[in-house]
């Protein structure tokens, strides 16, 4: 079959590619694109004239209270903590939505999920645009190796959505985000290739894929620590086997309990603790294979989740449990803030302040022009994100006007709209509008809409236009 010509956006992106990457190896700095900010300049070509290298860790249906350092007291995770205490703690963090794919394309694309391509889970999987653009596309141009680890979820194999075709270069994990359940899969991918797992095969369950990813991660860092590289470590832990969990009432899909097993606890949450604990560990060989390689102040590493913790529905661990939502209302699936508001930490030592905690407002659509600023090149034009490398390195920093989540859910349209310290949630179109003081009232338990029309007003009139329309996800109006 021919190769088909280049579009004249994949040859701009290839072109630019090739000669910003020469820039950066000659650390030219006129050669880069985009005028330096402020506080860019301060960091950019700081370490041997190198970029700084950028990590950003995901863990996957992970609730605000599952962490030591956010309030959790019986799930052991001394490395996050750890990142934590050398790194920046954001109280006030925001996934793109309350599931999985539309989630993470907010992460990947700068937008939220009022203007992404994905904005809900379904099936067949809807896969990026190739005019959506990522930041593993934005950070290639600037000169940076780029990997997935994990789990991808935005475009199957032959769509204009897989890793390779959006930025990537290389990529070896589950295309397929339904195909993720599955802990001791028979196939993964590995670019564009579907690569047998063996030790998997005719139902055997000899090699744990989340092992699989940590040893992947550390090898490429390891032959890549000489240049610029971004690194996306898309983990599936600790998410349910959904399926697993139907057949057998536990889907907490681990080889062993760890220091749980003598627990006196349901299995699905000796199972849940031993996978949270089991990435915490990850967390921790990745952080020690950068003091190893002698890159540990020229890389920045982020740590959030995805969205919040799982249903009992899908596992059996029941959140309550471990109060995996802290003091926050709501899981997975939920608009309130125990569905969206996240752990997020980020460490990198000589620039962010070592033991801070920060209570700016942020959510996954900003991580792309930030790491465009650490990269000192130019974010998309058009984008919802701004760049919170003023907040990472303490300095003052531009807030959103407002943040916006839709979730297109078990035949609902919901929405919600967080603005300074209110926040609105609408669980479907012909719902009333809900309002809350998170300032006060955190657990979001005291509906204050009667008390502030003119509050509820200008949240209706955000809830109208902060979002376009799309043909995937229809609003259907209730008769």
């Amino acid at each position: 079959m021919q190769k088909s010509a280049l579009t004249r956006r994949e040859f701009l992106y290839q072109s630019g590619s090739a000669v910003l990457a020469a820039a950066a190896a000659l650390s030219i700095p006129g050669c880069l694109p985009g005028s330096r900010s402020k506080h860019a300049a301060d960091i950019t070509l700081n370490y041997l004239g190198r970029k700084p290298n950028i990590i950003f860790i995901l863990a996957d249906d992970l609730g605000y209270g599952d962490i030591g350092c956010y309030g959790q007291k019986m799930i052991k995770t001394p490395n996050i903590d750890r990142m934590a205490a050398e790194g920046v703690r954001f109280t006030q963090a925001y996934a793109g939505t309350a599931v999985c794919a539309p989630s993470r394309c907010c992460l990947m694309t700068g937008m939220d999920n009022g203007h992404t391509t994905i904005r809900g889970n379904i099936s067949p999987a809807v896969p990026l645009k190739p005019e959506d653009i990522t930041v593993a596309e934005v950070l290639k141009s600037a000169g940076y190796k780029t990997r997935i680890i994990g789990k991808w979820g935005l475009g199957l194999e032959n769509s204009p959505g897989t890793p390779n075709k959006k930025g990537f270069d290389e990529f070896f994990g589950y295309i397929n985000q339904t195909l993720a359940h599955n802990y001791y899969p028979e196939t993964l991918w590995r670019n564009n290739e579907k690569i047998v797992i063996e030790e998997n095969l005719s139902g055997k369950k000899g090699t744990y894929s989340h092992d699989l990813f940590e040893k992947e991660a550390l090898d490429f860092i390891s032959r890549h620590k000489s240049e610029p590289f971004f690194l996306y470590l898309s983990l599936t832990l600790p998410h349910a086997n959904n399926e697993l969990g139907t057949k057998t009432g536990n889907g907490m899909e681990v080889p062993d309990y760890g220091p749980y097993a003598k627990e006196n606890w349901p299995d699905p949450a000796k199972g849940y603790a031993a996978m949270i604990t089991r990435m915490d560990d990850c967390v921790g060989k990745v952080l020690a294979e950068l003091k190893t390689r002698g890159i540990d102040d020229n890389t920045i590493v982020f740590f959030t989740g995805d969205n919040g913790a799982g249903g009992a529905d899908a596992g059996g661990y029941d959140p309550k449990f471990f109060n995996s939502s802290g003091p926050l209302r709501g899981i997975k699936r939920d608009l309130y803030e125990g569905g969206i508001r996240e752990p997020m930490i980020a460490r990198w030592p000589g620039h962010i302040k070592a033991g801070t905690t920060s209570d700016q407002i942020w959510a996954f659509w900003d991580f792309l022009p930030t790491a465009a600023d650490i990269a000192d090149v130019k974010a998309p034009a058009g984008i919802d994100g701004i760049s919170m490398l003023p907040a990472l390195l303490g300095k003052p920093q531009q807030d959103h006007e407002y943040l916006y989540w839709e979730l297109h859910e078990k035949g609902k349209f919901s929405q919600a709209v967080r603005m300074g310290d209110w926040k609105a949630v609408r669980l479907d179109i012909d719902k009333p509008i809900e309002l809350y003081d998170l300032k006060n009232d955190l657990g979001e338990t005291k509906n204050v809409a009667d008390q502030h029309p003119k509050i509820v007003a200008e949240m209706a009139e955000i809830m109208k236009t902060a979002r376009t329309e799309s043909p995937l996800w229809p609003i259907k109006e209730k008769s």
